[in-house]
């Protein structure tokens, strides 16, 4: 039954820790049955490096990429017969560069992406998961503004602008940390936005129309949210449209492997989610023309040992 559809490792991912190989065998060890392998895709602008990437370029981040990509298919193999390895890639987009760069990458590679999870990271291309220096700078980096409600509802509907041309590009198969643009203000509440509260309703609606999963994100606990990601309101209006949910950890390496899952359980409950879903490899394409799609989780999955889990 555990299941996680978001994840990373130090061996590909500059701000994560430890070998891909022992991402898995952790969670081999902690009983998943499906575990999604998604590094960053890579970016095209040597701006666009983090901090923590100096004196990489482009092109070792493209090369770094496939390698991901060879490594998680070997591992795919070599563990079949304990666990179901899904590879995918998350998504970045800083520019329009990004999504074009995408596309033809996907074509490239064909299906040894399997699916995507569609996130954004940056708004006006400044990195919103950063820090909180950059965080600020990205909410006033549309301005200037003649209040700072106007600020934060403009960056509001820059975010979910931007996450809407990225489902409408791609179709990903699940919607990642939905909400992360209140990482740093996880109490804000976006009723207080209508304009970015009807973008966030028409992006909802429209994963929902073509099939998307809704990730429940355990890694906002680490942030130090009393909630994973998405919080309750959003949650609450994609179970009032009828949208489907799918679990991740978004581990950055081995120690932080199905971490605080424990808290999903109490949480998914209380918000009314009485069904889970994860995706299987399947024989059709579905609507972003990959080979993967969404199953129900059958039984009564907060019954299961594993929500005994681990906590920060």
């Amino acid at each position: 039954m555990p299941h996680s559809h978001h994840s990373h490792s130090g061996q590909f991912c500059k701000h994560a820790k430890g070998l891909l190989e022992d991402v898995v065998l952790e969670a081999i060890r902690q009983g998943f049955e499906i575990y999604g392998l998604t590094e960053h895709v890579p970016r095209y602008r040597a701006e666009d490096l983090y901090p923590e990437e100096e004196g990489l370029t482009p092109n070792f981040l493209m090369k770094q990429f496939h390698q991901f990509l060879d490594e998680a298919h070997r591992l795919k193999a070599l563990y079949a017969p304990k666990i179901t390895l899904l590879i995918g890639l998350e998504t970045e987009f800083i520019t329009d560069t990004d999504l074009d760069h995408l596309d033809l990458l996907l074509r490239k590679v064909g299906g040894r992406v399997e699916y995507i999870v569609g996130s954004i990271h940056h708004v006006s291309g400044v990195p919103i998961d950063f820090d909180l220096a950059t965080y600020r700078k990205s909410q006033h980096s549309l301005g200037p503004f003649n209040s700072e409600q106007e600020a934060q509802e403009s960056f509001l509907c820059a975010y979910f602008d931007a996450q809407y041309e990225l489902l409408l590009r791609f179709h990903p198969e699940i919607i990642g940390h939905l909400d992360l643009c209140r990482l740093y203000e996880p109490q804000l509440q976006f009723s207080n936005y209508s304009l970015a509260w009807k973008k966030i309703e028409r992006n909802i609606v429209y994963a929902i129309k073509y099939g998307a999963l809704f990730e429940v994100n355990a890694a906002a606990f680490r942030k130090h949210w009393d909630s994973p990601y998405p919080a309750r309101d959003v949650i609450e209006f994609v179970l009032k449209k009828g949208g489907r949910f799918a679990l991740s950890d978004d581990s950055h390496g081995p120690h932080a492997v199905g971490l605080n899952y424990h808290r999903l359980a109490g949480y998914l409950r209380e918000t009314g989610v009485t069904e889970l879903w994860y995706l299987q490899k399947a024989d059709t394409l579905n609507t972003g023309g990959r080979t993967i799609q969404p199953v129900r989780l059958v039984g009564n999955w907060w019954d299961h040992g594993f929500w005994r889990g681990r906590s920060v």
